[in-house]
């Protein structure tokens, strides 16, 4: 159990933590679980994100705790989601969880998947 604590972690706004949160509420999910974030090989820039509720940690994990939120990263994830802001936007243009990478070299157009 690491806990990473410099300026170059994952952030989360406290948007994106309000929408964890209800989700977390509307589906009955246990207080004492955590967002799992992370990365997989694929989508048409190379690397895509993902985001789940996880009920405990894995080894390899870092656990970051923000604003109410605790999110497990694997290693291999936080190599490409250092810095990475997580936010959530309700507007015209859609709905959803929206990573702000300053990692990424490039994104597709969905904003899903991203290449470094």
């Amino acid at each position: 159990m690491s806990e990473q604590t410099t300026m170059q972690e994952i952030q989360i706004t406290d948007k994106a933590a309000a929408q964890v949160k209800k989700i977390m509420d509307e589906n009955k999910i246990e207080p004492s679980f955590g967002l799992r974030v992370g990365v997989k090989g694929g989508g048409c820039s190379g690397l895509t994100y993902q985001l789940g509720f996880d009920g405990e940690q894995k080894d390899g994990d870092t656990i970051i705790e923000k604003k109410g939120i605790k999110l497990f990263v694997d290693g291999k994830s936080l190599f490409y989601l250092t810095g990475t802001i997580l936010d959530f936007s309700d507007g015209l243009n859609g709905k959803g969880f929206i990573f702000n990478n300053p990692n990424a070299s490039k994104t597709c157009g969905c904003g899903e998947s991203f290449g470094v």
